[in-house]
């Protein structure tokens, strides 16, 4: 079973690329974040590799870090989400913002991903829940370095968290929530905006 290839990228597609390995071309389908990763053909690359055998075709599916890779796996286990549902899920959401969408139980978030509907979007929710803590940059008590609270935040974030946290809700929870409105409405986000959007994911 393959699991990592270094070579050559010689194209870049939507939705895979082609890596020579010694000669040796291999097609991977990859996520978009993957792919926009990738080096611009032709440069070497290295891709983690998960191989799917069935009796008519095997299939590889590549990650350019553990993070994806690991998600992958876990979103695979899901009932109604298939290799191709994952890659769509990974591409509309890095493991960092789908793991904040999740926990803040944001379905319109998840439902970006194409083939993902309310009610596979809330089985997600449902199911995992209670396991993102232990994922690769999933978890809300231990936020990873691009989540906006990786530092203490500042200015309207900061108020925005206080206000929720004085209102009742928990810390992890509100962080969550104001993570996923700040991935939608921009860095700039005034704490009105913010406030009103995180009331409105925790009430889901």
């Amino acid at each position: 079973m393959i699991g990592r290839l270094s070579g050559t990228a010689e194209q870049i597609e939507d939705g895979r690329c082609l890596i020579d390995v010694n000669g040796v071309g291999y097609v991977v389908l990859c996520s978009a974040r993957s792919l926009a990763a990738l080096p611009a053909p032709p440069a070497r690359a290295t891709l983690l590799v998960e191989t799917q055998v069935r009796e008519d075709a095997i299939t590889l599916f590549g990650f350019i870090d553990a993070a994806e890779r690991d998600w992958f796996r876990l979103l695979t286990t899901i009932q109604g989400v298939g290799a191709k549902v994952a890659l769509n899920l990974l591409s509309a959401l890095p493991p960092d913002q789908l793991a904040s969408a999740i926990a803040a139980s944001d379905k319109g978030a998840i439902t970006r991903a194409p083939g993902v509907g309310p009610k596979l979007a809330a089985r997600l929710i449902s199911e995992l829940r209670e396991r993102i803590a232990a994922m690769p940059t999933g978890s809300v008590f231990a936020p990873a370095a691009t989540s906006p609270f990786a530092a203490l935040p500042q200015g309207p974030l900061a108020d925005a968290l206080s206000a929720l946290v004085n209102l009742g809700y928990r810390r992890a929870e509100a962080e969550a929530a104001l993570a996923a409105v700040q991935a939608e409405a921009g860095q700039d986000a005034p704490l009105d905006e913010l406030i009103r959007g995180g009331l409105k994911r925790l009430a889901r």
